[in-house]
């Protein structure tokens, strides 16, 4: 479509967002009735951090509203005196009396310790029902805390891998931080930290996550019924937010573990004002190994290392009620490092990710919130290598720039309204080569960058048409834009040679797409522990990550939507029950979804990466589907905590270019697939959890058959993924010993991994038995596993 069109179109869908915004608001405005709005922020009292999702309820109507990500709330109602009962998990709930006679009121709260000049009645437990009264489906807020307590690989407390034990949420392999959601591929998940998009998310090829759990204050994923204000992926989103940093003094925490420690440093730079956080972390395998791998074979594997770190950084400022300012930062590498030992081979191999966020929040009045966003991230990779005189470097990677602006208009307590917009510039590297061979030198490929843009608005609104109907609907309207420069290479598809080679330049349009994704949620309250739920969600996704692995490797490559590769589509339908029992001490949910998925990337049959050309050109297009039913059951409330999910599941492909186009299991399609977790207070010193999960055995291609031609074997492999692996199982342990408890805290954790050392197949090898000559050969695939039972042992302090 034409970039004249593109932009008319978006002009006619702003036009149609505001004419909805106005039908909406415009019955609830023209109620005679005085009303007065009482707003404010909801804060942590012992350190000012802003509580995200708080509950606000008016305790004469039981209606009520949340806290956005930044503490703000606002409630409209008719004048009169109220009480409003303000609640947050492992918070002491506090009401206060509100007087709306005559004019609006701004309360700010401080949950927990700290004393509040406001007129407290009573103190209650926070409102447990959240999971039935909202319209969200699929959507879990877990706390730092509670992840904490949860068995850790070799210590590391991972807020990655525990998603993983949520139903619908699959693990990607043995000790792997990846997972798919629902059937989506790992590049179908939007991962982002104070709103800028994380690429890569795993440390030591994958087997950790790059978020330090000491700088992450809230984890949030949605894997169904996503709301409008995201975009850009097809399965779901994982929201991480960074502490802002201790108000009220300054803090220092830590750990130090068997592979890694970790520091924080937080406090005021003007109590009540200002506020920073700086956060580290850093593996010493490589210095605890040096030693060791000098006395082995005569220092043969001298010089050899790997390591990574990471560091997080947050700086804001509080103007006033109205305004507040933002600056976070995230910086991470993993480095690995060979040299042989007369050191004619080296090679170094970097890789991470760094991105920034700069925020404005701007309070207009009562009712109308604004945030405005500039962020930036990139992702590299790079392989530097040298062979006596002979030199060659690798190189690919992704960088943005963006800018948004988000409006939380609340015009009374049935109706929250969400408007906004984002921009973001792309800049594609693909493989770049060079190298220095004698008299050989290769140069990089120039203008081999693709360029693109892409802008998306959103309106949204969730509307209570009655105290037992909730509808939350709203529409994304997305633009994508292929650009120059680029030199294009026309390739014979027979021959696969180059032809011919097109010139753009800066800014020409090579391809744009424009999309409409319709997005709803309903909800029914069948009684006060009860409810039913549906939803349908259209997303687009117009970046793309084509990886041979089953999780995200540093060498994989993100491209974008093209004239040849089109935008992912995605269209999911989900039916849930929800019901608590005994005063929400016991929460239950069942949810059965259908997922449609187009235009779905794999590599062709026989595909190899060569340098210098175009990776699209080996790409196939299929389509997908995903159906299932998970099924939660979770203790919320007690000494004994903890949940069981379960989910059962179909994932399929379907390429005309592949498997002879019938249907095949997906490399990630996973019949069963269970986890539990406990945790359980044995009392103030003691802490122990356990996990166990189990999930059907990944599916793969293996040879059926080796034929001699030619004098060369020849493999011959049987339909695409018709081998399952066996199941994988596993348990975890962990106990915790809290230390009298004074300025200086401190804890040791025990965590076992893998406690009845299940063997998990981790890859699979070929053992060749027989002789060739004589053509009795006998080839048979067998599994290899990778990690035994695995102890470790943490200490962690503050004070």
């Amino acid at each position: 479509m034409p970039l004249q069109q593109s932009s008319g179109f978006i002009t006619v869908f702003i036009k149609y967002c505001l004419l909805a915004v106005c039908c909406i608001y415009l019955p609830f405005s023209a109620q005679a009735q005085t009303k007065y709005t009482v707003s404010g922020y909801v804060k942590d009292g012992s350190n000012g951090e802003s509580l995200f999702s708080a509950t606000v309820q008016v305790k004469e109507t039981g209606l009520g509203s949340t806290s956005n990500e930044y503490g703000f709330y606002s409630i409209t109602l008719p004048a009169g005196e109220y009480n409003l009962v303000f609640s947050y998990l492992g918070f002491e709930s506090k009401e206060v009396k509100v007087d709306l006679t005559k004019t609006n009121q701004r309360i700010n709260i401080e949950l927990g310790n700290n004393t509040v000049t406001t007129d407290v009645v009573e103190v209650t437990s926070k409102r447990k029902d959240a999971n039935v009264q909202s319209s969200d489906m699929g959507k879990v807020e877990m706390s730092i805390e509670e992840i904490k307590q949860l068995p850790a690989l070799l210590g590391e407390v991972d807020v990655m891998r525990t998603l993983q034990l949520l139903p619908g949420v699959m693990s990607a392999g043995e000790g792997n931080s990846g997972f798919y959601v629902r059937g989506g591929g790992p590049d179908q998940n939007l991962v982002i930290l104070d709103d800028a998009v994380v690429y890569n998310t795993g440390h030591l090829f994958g087997f950790f996550s790059v978020f330090n759990a000491d700088a992450i204050k809230n984890t949030t994923l949605i894997k169904g019924g996503m709301p409008a204000q995201y975009g850009g992926r097809l399965s779901s989103v994982i929201d991480l937010q960074m502490k802002e940093g201790n108000m009220k003094k300054f803090q220092v925490d830590g750990g130090i573990g068997l592979i890694s420690s970790r520091l924080t440093v937080q406090g005021p730079i003007k109590k009540d004002k200002a506020s920073f956080i700086v956060s580290g972390r850093r593996t010493y395998i490589d210095l605890i190994t040096k030693p060791i791998l000098k006395r082995v074979e005569d220092g043969l594997y001298d010089g050899n290392g790997y390591y990574f770190y990471d560091v997080n950084m947050k700086l804001n400022y509080r103007f006033g009620d109205k305004d507040r300012l933002y600056a976070s930062g995230y910086f991470g590498r993993d480095v690995f490092v060979f040299k042989d030992q007369d050191g004619a081979f080296s090679a170094d191999i970097p890789w991470g990710n760094q991105t920034a966020t700069l925020r404005w929040n701007h309070l207009f009045n009562d009712r109308l919130f604004m945030n405005v966003t500039a962020i930036y991230n990139d992702y590299k990779f790079a392989l530097n290598s040298q062979f006596q005189d002979v030199k060659f470097s690798l190189s690919s990677g992704i960088r943005d720039a963006s800018a948004k602006v988000d409006f939380d208009f609340i015009p009374n307590q049935k109706n929250k309204i969400k408007i906004g917009a984002i921009y973001t510039y792309h800049i594609f590297t693909p493989y770049t080569a060079s190298g220095d061979f004698g008299d050989v030198v290769i140069e990089p490929e120039p203008r081999s960058q693709k360029h693109a843009h892409e802008a998306a608005i959103y309106v949204q609104d969730e509307v209570d048409i009655t105290t037992r109907l909730r509808f939350n609907f709203g529409i994304r309207g997305s633009l994508f834009s292929h650009v120059g420069p680029l030199d294009k290479k026309v390739v014979d598809p027979n021959t696969g040679s180059i032809t011919d080679t097109i010139q753009y330049q800066r800014n020409d349009n090579i391809a744009t797409y424009v999309r409409g994704e319709p997005r709803m949620n309903v909800r029914f309250l069948i009684d006060e522990s009860s409810s039913v739920k549906a939803g349908v969600t259209v997303n687009n996704q117009f970046i793309h990550l084509v990886s041979s692995s089953t999780t995200s490797l540093p060498t994989d490559l993100w491209v974008p939507s093209t004239q040849k590769v089109k935008p992912q589509l995605g269209i999911q339908y989900a039916v849930g029950y929800f019901r608590n029992f005994k005063k929400n001490m016991f929460e239950t949910s069942i949810e059965v979804y259908y997922k449609d998925m187009f235009n779905q990337i794999e590599y062709g049959e026989s595909f190899s990466i060569e340098l210098n050309t175009d990776i699209e050109e080996g790409f196939v297009f299929g389509r997908g589907r995903s159906y299932g039913a998970e099924f939660f059951f979770k203790k919320a409330t007690g000494k004994l905590t903890g949940w069981v999910g379960y989910t059962l599941a179909w994932t399929t492909r379907q390429f005309p270019d592949i498997n002879n186009g019938e249907v095949f299991p997906a490399k990630f399609d996973r019949r069963h697939d269970l986890s539990v977790v406990v945790m359980y207070e044995v009392n103030k010193r003691w802490r122990i959890a356990a996990t166990f999960v189990y999930g059907t055995g990944s599916t793969t291609t293996l040879p059926i058959g080796r034929y001699f031609i030619d004098g060369k074997i020849v493999n011959q492999y049987g339909e695409r993924n018709s081998y399952r692996l066996d199941p994988y199982h596993r348990m975890d342990l962990s106990a915790t010993y809290t230390f009298q408890k004074t300025k200086f805290y401190s804890d040791i954790t025990v965590s076992i991994y893998n406690v009845y050392n299940r063997m998990n197949p981790y890859f699979i090898y070929y053992d060749v038995d027989g002789d060739v000559s004589s053509g009795n050969l006998e080839v048979q695939a067998k599994q290899s596993s990778l990690f035994p039972v695995l102890p470790s042992l943490t200490w962690n302090f503050k004070f």
